[in-house]
């Protein structure tokens, strides 16, 4: 069909002549209502974001003294946030002479890993990057 009948067509439903396919030959078109179109792709859009989820990391921080009702608290903190389906990073700080102390704070993450192993898999190591010791927890 040419291009002025397919337009007169269009006029006559009181519809839109909307180019589909510009690379084919000849030019594939399509008679639609192209503001109805838009909506409804918007719309589609709209849902498909409403069903993305974001991952949060969240910082649980230790020091190599950390007493053992604290310990519990944070526990259940990172617990918590990995039935929430959030990434948690488990670091132990070390202050002034406590870097001495590494194997102590490797301790605290082998409890931490071992407490929640059934909800979580570590995805980073635990590692010393200067004063600090960072492991990562992602649920599973």
């Amino acid at each position: 069909m040419t291009v002025p009948a397919a337009l007169e067509k269009a006029r006559e439903y009181g519809l839109d002549l909307v180019e589909v396919a510009s690379g084919s030959k000849p030019p594939v078109c399509r008679i639609m209502d192209y503001g109805k179109y838009r909506y409804e792709q918007s719309k589609k859009m709209h849902q498909a974001k409403k069903k993305q989820t974001t991952i949060v990391v969240k910082e649980m921080k230790f020091r190599p003294k950390t007493d053992e009702h604290d310990f519990q608290f944070k526990l259940r903190h990172i617990k918590r946030f990995l039935e929430a389906k959030n990434k948690v990073k488990v670091v132990i700080f070390f202050r002034g002479r406590e870097i001495v102390y590494k194997d102590r704070g490797l301790e605290i993450l082998s409890r931490v890993r071992g407490e929640v192993e059934d909800l979580a898999i570590v995805e980073n190591e635990p590692k010393l990057e200067g004063r600090t010791m960072i492991m990562m927890l992602a649920p599973k």
